[in-house]
């Protein structure tokens, strides 16, 4: 008798496993890279991702009553793996910069969603949409990774975070308004930073002085200079 997938899976099959790999790693990667920002840390994310899910193999469901496969379940481990990899590296950070003359490393933000930055051209927009959504609480966060970047469904992103649709539903639509608001505060403060950047000082019509003029009228003014 032909065993289903997941009855595979949860036997231990190796070859389950490898076909498994290669029909959800890429994907995998890609939701890892978009919120790690790292290529090193999305592939390590994918490793460890499937090592879990063979040493939780058993615990897998039998059933598949939402018709999403094996999905659901891969992408609740590789959450589980990326909130301990963000743990890891702000204790990372925080180690650093507790060394003598050391300075923390600079952390990465993820990348940004197509659906948010898909009318925002420059790197300016991008990077103040980046900046936006790290600002954004895990929880909507993660709904938002999984259900614009991933594509899965109300109820597979659910089984995935180990919630209810209806709070998948809420979470998403939070994370939309917050990421449009907090983007035009990044933006603002983009702009203030790039203003307080600007050398000289200006003058009436909003001219900076002629370093040269000014030079030469003090020396006219003062010629035993």
């Amino acid at each position: 008798m032909d065993l289903s997938p997941r009855a595979r899976i949860r036997a231990g099959d190796p070859e389950a496993f490898a076909e498994l790999f290669v029909a959800h790693a890429q994907a995998l990667y890609g939701h890892a890279s978009r919120l790690t920002a790292d290529r090193a840390a999305a592939e390590d994310v994918v490793s460890l991702t499937f090592l879990e899910a063979w040493r939780l193999r058993e615990r897998l469901r039998p059933d598949d009553q939402d018709g999403d496969g094996l999905r659901p379940w891969l992408y609740g481990i590789a959450t589980n793996v990326l909130r301990n990899t963000r743990r890891a590296a702000r204790r990372h950070g925080a180690a650093l910069a507790r060394l003598p003359d050391r300075r923390a490393d600079v952390g990465t933000v993820p990348d940004f969603a197509d659906e948010v930055v898909g009318r925002m051209a420059d790197a300016e927009r991008l990077a103040a949409a980046r900046a936006a959504l790290e600002r954004l609480r895990r929880p909507e966060r993660e709904v938002f990774a999984l259900c614009v970047w991933s594509g899965l469904s109300y109820a597979a992103a659910a089984e995935a975070l180990g919630v209810t649709p209806a709070s998948v539903r809420s979470r998403l639509a939070r994370a939309r308004q917050k990421l449009r608001r907090l983007a035009e505060e990044e933006l603002a403060k983009g702009a203030e930073h790039r203003n307080a950047e600007i050398p000289g000082r200006t003058c009436r019509g909003g001219q900076v002085p002629d370093s040269r003029a000014t030079a030469a009228r003090s020396t006219q003014e003062n010629p035993h200079r």
